[in-house]
């Protein structure tokens, strides 16, 4: 008997051991650490291989209100049918004891988006960790968490939405996020608790793979992205999920502080300045997560134009897993998206049900979300709130992993 529990007690350690040292083995897709699955590995252990797939195909109806049709057409119904929003397929492992890397191609993509990501770590230790190349900026929890493990199969609008500008500019209006972007960070955990990450980006998102930043204007610095994120977890680290069927028995909480000051952005238009406050809870079946922003877009002296534009944002939501398969979602988003000198926002309340389909890596999600709007200072206001945006979105998403 104490042969047999010294036995199993040697199998649970080198699988602990094992684990541990593929922890920093991650696709920021799908969880990959400590687990073997279809994987290469060189016969000292030094080398591991793991190529990985997500697929995520959807039939979405979505519906907009009249404010921003044409005359000759009026459409509520568009953008709808059915589309792949992500067919990744990638590859990660580690090499040499000290590096891990990730190499991911979005075959639903174009052009420079094609490359979802392409990283390798330096891992000196688990308090000082070295990544270059594309990857998720430090910024937003509802980015870092893992692609194939999220609460609902839509990221919160307040993150995705443009702003409205009243003035031309020679480029795109910002958003709240700043997703995957080329450059460095330096990251790691202390103590177990707390984990930080520091980098400097390109800025300019998932669409440009070149160099083609410049030196500010107004700063005299190089007209890059300066970002960083330390978040308080108290119980350990925090899992990359929003709920998964894997740990349902598990208590973590997260508290977290970013910024982020993308000099020049926009090609030469803006300095926008970003901060946020993250809150995250998982207790058993339960998960819930918030969320508050703020960004300050102000015009460089080149554009001529004084007046800087302050913006805030957020959501909360949670999710319940009712059966150990199904998982039940709710959330509520919230924009100010002309400026706080302007009244008026828009809200996005919705809810969403997630089954897990065990055994064969499927996930099956659904949502609906409406958009309402209130306190704005007269109709004309109100109505130009939401271009772009529908009233009405409903979306059932099938996702298919390995």
């Amino acid at each position: 008997m104490k042969l047999k529990l010294l036995i199993i007690g040697l199998v649970f350690a080198v699988g602990a051991m094992a684990q541990d040292a593929d922890k920093y083995i991650e696709s920021d897709v799908i969880p990959l650490a400590g687990k073997k699955g279809f994987s290469f590995e060189s016969p000292a252990g030094d080398f591991v291989f793991k190529p990985f797939v997500l697929v995520q195909t959807s039939a979405k109806m979505n519906y907009y209100d009249d404010e921003g049709l044409e005359l000759a057409d009026q459409d509520n119904i568009a953008n709808s049918g059915f589309e792949i929003g992500n067919a990744l397929l990638g590859f990660s492992g580690k090499a040499f004891g000290k590096l891990t890397f990730n190499f991911t191609l979005n075959a639903a993509q174009s052009g420079d988006a094609l490359l979802q990501q392409a990283w390798f770590d330096i891992n000196l230790k688990d308090e000082l960790r070295f990544r270059v190349g594309k990857f998720k900026t430090p910024f937003n929890q509802a980015y870092l968490v893992t692609l194939g493990e999220t609460l609902f199969p839509t990221l919160p609008v307040s993150l995705t939405a443009p702003m409205n500008i009243p003035y031309s500019l020679n480029s795109v209006n910002p958003n709240f996020a700043t997703g995957f972007d080329l450059g460095m960070q330096v990251h790691g955990i202390l103590r177990q608790k707390w984990d930080y990450r520091v980098g400097i980006f390109n800025g300019t998102g998932i669409s440009v793979n070149g160099a083609k930043k410049t030196l500010s204007d107004d700063l005299g610095i190089p007209s890059l992205l300066y970002a960083g994120r330390i978040a308080y977890m108290p119980q350990g680290p925090m899992p990359s999920h929003q709920g998964s069927i894997l740990d349902l028995e598990n208590h973590k909480s997260l508290i977290a502080f970013s910024t982020s000051y993308n000099v020049e952005a926009n090609w030469q238009a803006s300095n926008d300045f970003r901060a946020g406050l993250e809150l995250a809870y998982l207790y058993h079946r339960w998960y819930f997560t918030a969320e508050a922003y703020y960004m300050q877009m102000k015009f460089t002296k080149k554009q001529a134009i004084a007046k800087p534009y302050d913006f805030i944002g957020g959501y909360v939501q949670a999710g319940y897993f009712v059966t150990p398969k199904m998982q039940l979602a709710s959330r509520y988003d919230l924009l100010n998206r002309n400026g706080l000198n302007e009244d008026g926002f828009i809200n996005l309340p919705s809810v969403g049900v997630n089954y897990f389909i065990a055994g064969y890596n499927l996930k099956l999600q659904a949502m609906y979300q409406y958009l309402g709007k209130w306190g704005h200072e007269n109709q004309l206001a109100r109505d130009n709130d939401d271009l772009g945006l529908a009233q009405h979105a409903a979306q059932v998403m099938l996702q298919f992993s390995f």
